[in-house]
């Protein structure tokens, strides 16, 4: 590979580690710390699972769903007033991703079956659900008092996964924390262990790859986990918020990778007029994208209302930004059919970074914006201008 073909394949990549160093200089080794790290886990758990569903509906053609932090406010409107009434937390839990999904696939209907733009369907689904949130909570905040929820979905203090090694063991509690240590071991043994795989299906099929180049990466990436595991195991161990994301984005993984209609997302985005043409129903994959996000405003809804240990009328403006920033960021294409969920964890992250950075630092919030607006704009003039260069 050419210097030129590997800057431009792991820009982002370098932006991040770019921007790690920088913010660690500038905080003098603070936002490498244990709290910094699990704050920024916590903190962007919302961007992660909306970013996943919002990748699918940009692979569609570079469509995007702007309803998402009005989806969000509204399903966790409906679940804190379902517990604030004692009702089973369950049931509210179920209410809300319920909901979310129900939304997605209404607002699907129009884009798939009758054509509406998704730009307009999801715009006016933004004012909708943001007023139908202020009607479910009256103007006002509803709290929380469910301790197993709050624990559960990672909104507290004591929000993390338990040391059962020393339980078990009879051990005092104390750190690191040795579940959080074998965890993270496990996730670093089967990471490397799929590396190999992959590339002893490569070589099997005689497909030429970078062998160096992949070792190198799989022992980068583990480094980092091993990183983050062990400075999380020296704080608490991991947030149960943690849980849910890895759950999210390995499920997305699997879509987009290993199904059908994984790759029907990636066809229709590349063309749709042939990919109706070889006799798929590209109005189902509409379809299907945009329920997949709102049942991801749903997830997003309980966790955003687990952190905040309850809602406010105006919770969820702006998620649907962070959530588009961090896709196209990570590679997905402003004109569909081109994007990873590898990319998009990079995009969530560098943009967590970002915020978690300059407010560290102390920079005025209104230039906190311009400059991720910068960072979105120049992620987006990067892949218009890759792609004018491979034409």
């Amino acid at each position: 590979m050419s210097v030129g073909a590997f800057f431009q394949k792991y820009t982002m990549v370098i932006a991040l580690v770019v921007v790690v160093i920088f913010f660690a200089i500038a905080t003098g080794g603070n936002s490498l710390m244990p709290g910094s790290i699990n704050n920024l886990i916590s903190q962007n758990g919302y961007v992660f699972v909306l970013a996943a569903g919002m990748l699918l509906c940009i692979l569609t053609g570079g469509n995007i769903d702007l309803s998402v932090g009005s989806v969000v406010c509204f399903t966790a409107a409906v679940g804190c007033v379902l517990m604030s009434n004692k009702v089973n937390m369950w049931i509210a839990v179920f209410a809300m991703l319920a909901i979310g999904l129900l939304i997605g696939a209404f607002q699907g209907f129009w884009i798939a079956k009758l054509h509406v733009p998704a730009f307009i369907a999801t715009l006016s689904g933004m004012y909708a659900f943001r007023g139908f949130s202020n009607v479910v909570l009256g103007g006002f905040r509803v709290d929380i008092t469910n301790e197993q929820f709050l624990f559960l979905f990672g909104g507290g203090r004591d929000c993390y996964i338990p040391d059962f090694i020393r339980q078990w063991a009879g051990m005092e509690s104390g750190k690191p924390n040795l579940t959080c240590v074998a965890i993270g071991g496990i996730a670093i043994l089967v990471y490397v262990l799929m590396t190999l795989r992959k590339i002893h299906v490569q070589k099997k099929l005689n497909i030429h790859q970078s062998i160096p180049g992949q070792i190198i990466t799989t022992a980068l990436i583990s480094v980092v986990i091993g990183f983050i595991t062990w400075q999380l195991a020296n704080l608490r161990g991991f947030p149960t918020v943690l849980i849910w994301i890895a759950l999210v984005l390995g499920i997305y993984q699997y879509i987009t990778t290993k199904t059908a209609i994984g790759r029907h997302l990636y066809a229709v985005g590349g063309n749709e007029k042939a990919t109706a043409l070889s006799g798929v129903k590209t109005r189902n994959v509409y379809w299907f994208a945009y329920a997949s996000i709102g049942l991801m405003a749903g997830l997003a809804g309980i966790l955003t209302a687990a952190r905040a240990k309850g809602i406010d009328p105006v919770y969820g403006e702006g998620y649907e930004m962070d959530a588009i920033a961090s896709c196209f960021i990570g590679g997905a294409s402003a004109y569909g059919g081109i994007g990873k969920v590898s990319g998009m964890i990079i995009g969530a992250v560098l943009m967590g970074v970002i915020n978690q950075g300059m407010n560290m630092v102390g920079i005025d919030s209104n230039l906190q914006k311009v400059v991720k607006g910068l960072v979105l704009l120049g992620a987006v003039v990067f892949d218009v201008l890759s792609k004018r260069q491979k034409q």
